[in-house]
């Protein structure tokens, strides 16, 4: 049994202008110690769905249907209070803005030692002592000084530290890491994202990590979704994924990689923009993009099947999907593309953060 499954969950929002449909029957799994990657354009879904995790979808958002499976229990059936006790405890999560995840008025020391009295019971000296030894080993210089301070006394990277070390106080599970390092330097960000993988394997957690950076994706992750408008497109190891794209919205992520050592003159771009989802394309919802488009990708809605088989793979178990026509017979023509790795970004060196 996987530690996380997530079948068909579907949320949609209701607005003025309609009803927006963020995440739409979207599947996949999470193993005990893996590392998950989620990636996609904003608009795509990739939020909305993890943060459904842990119930916090909010007005005029709505949960619709589907389950969310961890450890076996469906969350979309448990009380308020069951779920209270597994945030923070069980499941934890990395906000992208780690200005605004910290509240300006206690102390990050205070905050952290907030979280786990509530959640492992530690009276106040054991956690503030569990506390320095967290900020410790996220890379706080002089921890026990820096306990008292507040949140603007900190550093962009290193407030973000603090809140990894508040997700990790009580050693979850399950770490659910929302872009977190949107706002950080290269060189902080390779710092934060090794502390991330460190600190997961010391305490035997499995990430489920967002971001729009593929470069993040190569260099953590061991599978990964690739979600569009709100859909799963792709479904790969992360290696695979790099090498032989089956998507043409994922080839086209490919290309655009600006890496060290590449020589062409102008970066591809995909054409367009992520469709607005009141009014999402009848069909394949990436067609107006696509240039390998055909009729029956304006009229057919494509299924996630394996590129190699054609089968269905639209469950919780796929390791590889994809949602295109090209691999159901319904297209005159086939794919022609080829997606070559280029230059020397380190962060592309696939495999060599994983033994």
């Amino acid at each position: 049994m996987a530690l996380l499954e997530v079948e068909d969950l579907t949320v949609n929002f209701y607005t003025e202008e309609g009803v927006v449909t963020a995440a739409d029957e979207v599947s996949y799994r999470v193993e005990r110690g893996e590392k998950f990657g989620i990636v996609g354009e904003s608009g795509a879904g990739k939020s909305v769905t993890s943060m459904s995790l842990m119930r916090l979808i909010e007005d005029p958002g709505r949960i619709e249907s589907g389950e969310i499976r961890f450890k076996g229990e469906d969350i979309l059936e448990m009380s308020e209070t069951e779920v209270r006790e597994l945030r923070g405890n069980e499941i934890a999560m990395i906000f992208q803005d780690a200005q605004t995840a910290l509240n300006p008025v206690f102390t990050v020391g205070e905050q952290i030692s907030e979280a786990i009295r509530h959640n492992l019971g530690y009276d106040d000296d054991k956690a503030r002592e569990r506390t320095i030894r967290l900020l410790d080993e996220v890379g706080i210089p002089e921890a026990e000084a820096r306990y008292s301070d507040y949140p603007h006394e900190f550093s962009g990277g290193m407030q973000q530290r603090a809140v990894i070390a508040m997700a990790l106080s009580c050693d979850p599970d399950l770490l659910i890491a929302d872009e977190p390092t949107t706002a950080l330097d290269v060189t902080i960000e390779a710092k934060i994202l090794d502390q991330i993988e460190e600190l997961a394997e010391e305490f035997d957690t499995a990430i489920q990590l967002i971001t729009h950076d593929l470069g993040v994706i190569a260099k953590v992750c061991d599978r990964v979704m690739v979600m569009y408008a709100g859909k799963p497109v792709e479904k790969a190891a992360a290696e695979e994924l790099f090498y032989d794209p089956k998507h043409p919205y994922t080839v086209g992520l490919m290309s655009s990689i600006p890496r060290i050592g590449d020589t062409r003159d102008r970066l591809q771009t995909i054409p367009g923009t992520m469709p607005d989802l009141v009014d999402v394309p009848t069909g394949c919802s990436f067609h107006p993009r696509c240039p390998y488009a055909e009729a029956a990708c304006t009229r057919k809605e494509p299924k996630p099947v394996d590129p190699d088989t054609g089968m269905d793979a639209t469950g919780t178990d796929a390791d590889r999907a994809a949602a295109c026509l090209a691999y159901t017979g319904d297209l005159a023509g086939e794919l022609d593309y080829t997606v070559e790795v280029q230059g020397e970004d380190p962060r592309l060196q696939l495999g060599d953060h994983r033994e």
